[in-house]
């Protein structure tokens, strides 16, 4: 498929990687000023036209509308957008939702061809630490894999407040580790690992094994290059003609609230309910998406009986706020707050845990994730 072909009907997978991103960035900025910043940055390296020819709206045009809805974001927030073939269109698209004046900081649009062009690789190369004039955002989005570099985004990294949402066609990489003329592609998506990468899958009977060393791997690399402990957390893709995965969109933050966010935003939008102890991966089912909502399938059973056993052996026989435990337990899972709310507020049921309020007001339910609610368990 070609670009222009991509961009004719938006699938229900596009929509979601959308909508992801989208409901994301306005709280990230929400939390990022809390220590009051100048102005905040969005980068697209990848943006493409704004919408798709059927008239659904892609990333920029959703991140648009989500700043020029909030006051405090419309003040704050800069938008930069690149793509080498869409440009003039997406501009145009992006003008007639949002003219001139819009926004406080006037949104730029670049052409430039990421990986060739030395500006782009010079910042996000620089220096970065804290503190950081602009905490930024950064989509990267290839169609593909083409142009990802691994060292400079994670270089990136090092910013203070910087995180990124890379998009990665995982069923193209896997072509690519066993095809030589995408040696120096491979290169520089796994600058350390990929002869251990090459040797070590060969040696895995699953997909899902196959397609976890991958990612991991990559993590691997971006851990390598930033300072700081690095957080990241995967959300794939099924499409409607595959029974496999196609993509993943993974984000990188260094900040545990950063993480806790990107996994609320990730079970919106899981539609399947992913065993996260089984699987790791947040999901998005393309084929389930007909599945009514009265449905009797209970898709977060799974995930409950899980993060219960954990639980269970983690605070056997502690005293512990729900506030404190959270925070210092989801940091090592890829389980989100509201796993926590129904496992705890199921393991009060069960018995296995006894809950209080401190702060003597009226609660309808048993468990709630803050300082007032102590947790006693058996």
């Amino acid at each position: 498929m070609n670009n222009d072909d991509f961009f004719k009907q938006q699938t229900p997978s596009s929509r979601i990687k959308a909508n992801i991103v989208a409901e994301y960035f306005p709280k990230y900025c929400k939390i990022i000023n809390k220590n009051k910043q100048e102005k905040i940055a969005y980068v697209d390296l990848y943006a493409g036209p704004g919408k798709y020819d059927d008239g659904n709206p892609s990333t920029p045009l959703l991140i648009g509308k989500a700043c020029a809805d909030d006051q405090e974001l419309k003040n704050l927030v800069h938008l930069m957008f690149n793509d080498n073939a869409y440009i003039d269109k997406l501009k145009a698209n992006f003008v007639e939702h949002f003219p001139d004046g819009t926004f406080k900081y006037l949104p730029r649009f670049a052409d430039k061809t990421v990986g060739d062009d030395e500006g782009i690789t010079k910042y996000l190369m620089q220096r970065w630490g804290k503190p950081n004039k602009t905490p930024t955002l950064l989509f990267v989005d290839p169609f593909g894999y083409k142009s990802i570099n691994t060292v400079a985004l994670a270089n990136f990294m090092n910013g203070w407040g910087n995180e990124i949402f890379l998009f990665l066609n995982i069923k193209r990489v896997q072509a690519a580790l066993d095809n030589e003329k995408f040696d120096e592609l491979m290169d520089s998506l796994f600058p350390t690992t990929v002869a251990s990468l090459r040797k070590d899958r060969k040696y895995l009977a699953s997909v899902h094994e196959r397609l976890t060393l991958i990612v991991n791997n990559l993590f691997t690399e971006f851990q390598k290059v930033t300072s700081d402990q690095l957080y990241h957390c995967r959300f794939k893709f099924k499409e409607e003609d595959s029974v496999g995965t196609s993509h993943y969109i993974i984000h990188f933050t260094k900040h545990a609230r950063g993480y806790d966010l990107i996994k609320q935003v990730y079970h919106e939008f899981d539609n399947i309910g992913a065993s996260l102890e089984k699987d790791g991966n947040y999901t998005f089912d393309a084929k389930q998406m007909d599945i009514p909502q009265n449905s009797m399938i209970d898709f977060g059973d799974a995930n409950v009986a899980s993060l219960s056993k954990i639980l269970e052996k983690a605070y056997s026989g502690k005293e512990i706020n729900a506030k404190k435990l959270f925070e210092e337990h989801h940091v090592k899972t890829q389980y989100a707050g509201q796993h926590y709310t129904r496992t705890l507020r199921k393991m009060v049921v069960d018995g296995t845990v006894t809950a209080r309020y401190t702060d003597n007001a009226q609660h309808t339910v048993s468990v709630l994730l803050n300082e007032n609610c102590e947790l006693k368990f058996k």
